[in-house]
């Protein structure tokens, strides 16, 4: 009974009203400009995190990240359609001793013109691709933020297109790994854009790939994974108080497309429903999330069928049902700096106690550009 009626509440809120929360305050996107031509500029990026999972569950463990990250980057504005980046990415866990947790370097060449912008090297990717969560996990914005490869963005009134390849792992000849590589696709098309109500279409795909044919490891199947989302989204702005209320539907899927199969499941879909309310205290939202026999490539393992966890690993569980309320609030606190607090409790209706878990996020963002100097020419 218990399960029904918090069925019932999340359909409720569904008739009282965007695919994901509103990350744009976390994003940091580097573009070239009409007013920028033959200048150097310094883009100082820096996130600082704490994430907390109140989970006991067999798919998603409790553990804690906190700490901070830095994202200095040296900007060539070449031409105003091309912009050149060298710079470094960098990782603090705090309670770690051992200095640094992650560095990379971060370099790429963006050519942007009018709508469209292609990136080479060090993406505009991560949470910024706007994959559903069960498809792309948030928490990859602090565990891996750096992506490299190719991207293409259109960025349009009433469409765009984020469409990128990542090299995960490349190798050498003779080495003891498979290269891997993943990427996709998502796009958004509005057919309705009028009076303050939105409708569109989006469509998400994801694809990873484990191979290769100069490594050692023979023996090893070749694995080739599909994760795929599509449905609709309906919003309206309503004021000043309340800024909006919407809905998001979406069919994902899964499919494993490996010669061999060695998964527990060679195929599954799930649904993915969200309603919420944008107001000036906050964004109030309820998702529900169905799933059948569905792996995820690089999404939330709370939503799979096969679990991930450090002790239960390998478990598996036919059918998932989780509802999740989300209360985000962020902020501009002063000119650059973003105040990001979230609270996420969720029900796992599968579990006999149907006990809430709960994990809640503080963020505060800087993010700033100065110009160093004009080259002459």
């Amino acid at each position: 009974m218990k399960k029904y009626l918090l069925i019932a509440l999340f359909f409720a809120l569904v008739h009282l009203a965007q695919a994901q929360l509103n990350n744009s305050y976390l994003y940091n996107r580097i573009r070239p400009a009409d007013s920028l031509s033959n200048e150097l500029h310094l883009n100082f990026y820096n996130f600082n995190y704490v994430r907390n999972y109140e989970y006991s569950n067999n798919f998603h463990d409790g553990y804690t990240l906190y700490g901070t990250q830095l994202e200095p980057q040296l900007v060539y504005y070449a031409h105003p359609n091309l912009a050149i980046t060298a710079g470094a990415y960098l990782r603090k866990d705090f309670g770690n001793e051992r200095g640094l947790y992650d560095a990379k370097p971060l370099f790429n060449v963006k050519y942007s013109k009018n709508d469209l912008t292609l990136v080479f090297g060090s993406l505009e990717g991560n949470i910024q691709h706007n994959y559903i969560e069960p498809l792309y996990n948030f928490e990859r914005k602090i565990t891996t933020p750096v992506e490299y490869g190719t991207q293409l963005l259109i960025d349009k009134d009433k469409f765009n297109l984020d469409a990128w390849i990542a090299w995960q792992k490349m190798i050498y000849a003779g080495d003891a790994a498979k290269e891997e590589i993943v990427g996709g696709f998502t796009t958004d098309i509005a057919l309705i854009k009028n009076d303050g109500w939105e409708l569109s279409i989006p469509a998400q795909t994801l694809f990873y790939h484990a191979g290769g044919q100069i490594d050692v490891l023979k023996e090893e199947p070749i694995s080739t994974l599909f994760n795929g989302a599509t449905g609709f989204t309906l919003s309206k702005n309503i004021g000043y108080n309340v800024n909006q209320v919407y809905i998001n539907n979406y069919v994902a899927a899964y499919k494993d497309f490996s010669p061999t199969k060695a998964r527990a499941y060679q195929g599954g879909f799930g649904l993915w429903l969200n309603a919420g309310v944008d107001t000036r205290w906050g964004n109030l939202a309820a998702s529900y999330w169905q799933g059948n026999n569905f792996v995820t490539i690089k999404g939330m393992p709370l939503y799979q069928s096969v679990s991930n966890s450090f002790y239960e690993y390998g478990f598996t569980q036919n059918k998932r049902n989780v509802l999740m309320l989300r209360y985000v609030y962020q902020k501009e606190l002063l000119p650059n700096l973003f105040l990001d607090v979230r609270f996420e409790p969720h029900f796992d209706l599968d579990q006999a106690d149907q006990k809430l878990q709960f994990n809640h996020s503080f963020f505060l963002t800087y993010k700033e550009s100065f110009k160093l100097f004009k080259v002459k020419k």
